[in-house]
Parts: structure tokens; C-alpha cells; sequence
């Protein structure tokens, strides 16, 4: 007899052998995010911006955040 923890664990695995490209995007997705929170978070601290780093820290959009404070708020202190 096949627990329902059990089942779902199978049908987990089933879904993502049956549809690859969902890890393939999934891994992206994760690559993407890392990319820009990792650029806005170092501007953040060299720019000595603690509430745009605490926020994107822990707050996950996809990089959209991160992308706007890139783009929109940071200033770097060598064109003040």
C-alpha cells in the first residue's frame, strides 16, 4: 500500500520526467535572480544604501527589483 506521501513523491518525479524544460527554466529563473540580486546588493553596500540592501536581501522578484534600483536609485558616489 502506497502512503499518500508517498504518492505525491511520485507524482512529483513523474511531472519533471515528463517535463524537463520546467527544471531547465527553473534553473534560469534561479541563474537570472542570482545575477542581478548579486550586482544591486554590492552597489547597495558600496553606496552605504542599508534599507535597499536589507529589502533586496530578503525580498525575491525575480530580479525586477533589483533591476530597478540598478537602473532608478543607485548613485554611484564617484558621479555625486
Amino acid at each position: 500500500m502506497i502512503t499518500q506521501k508517498e504518492q505525491q513523491l511520485i507524482n512529483f518525479v513523474h511531472f519533471y520526467v515528463t517535463h524537463p524544460w520546467i527544471a531547465v527554466l527553473l534553473a534560469l529563473l534561479g541563474i537570472w535572480t542570482i545575477i542581478w540580486k548579486g550586482i544591486a546588493l554590492w552597489k547597495s553596500a558600496r553606496n552605504n544604501q542599508v534599507a535597499w540592501f536589507v529589502v533586496m536581501l530578503f525580498v525575491n522578484t525575480l530580479g525586477i527589483l533589483e533591476i530597478i534600483y540598478i537602473y532608478f536609485f543607485s548613485k554611484d558616489k564617484s558621479q555625486k
